[in-house]
């Protein structure tokens, strides 16, 4: 697995929900939701950085990519 942090920006339960759900919609991806940090760690073996990206800004929030953890 790889695990990537990504910095999203999340202001309330309902943007870390949207995060979960377009999360949880990718196949063999694990993922752990911060919101008072505003980060998103995402386990992932057969996905990249870019379609992970992708599939966070689908939330339309802001999204940067901070690297592997």
């Amino acid at each position: 697995f790889q695990k990537h942090e990504f910095s999203v920006d999340m202001t309330c339960e309902g943007c870390s929900n949207a995060v979960s759900r377009v999360l949880s919609k990718l196949e063999g991806v694990q993922f752990d939701v911060d919101l008072p940090n505003k980060k998103v760690c995402i386990n992932s073996s057969e996905h990249s950085v870019d379609t992970l990206l992708e599939t966070l800004k689908k939330t339309g929030k802001a999204v940067s990519y901070l690297g592997p953890k």
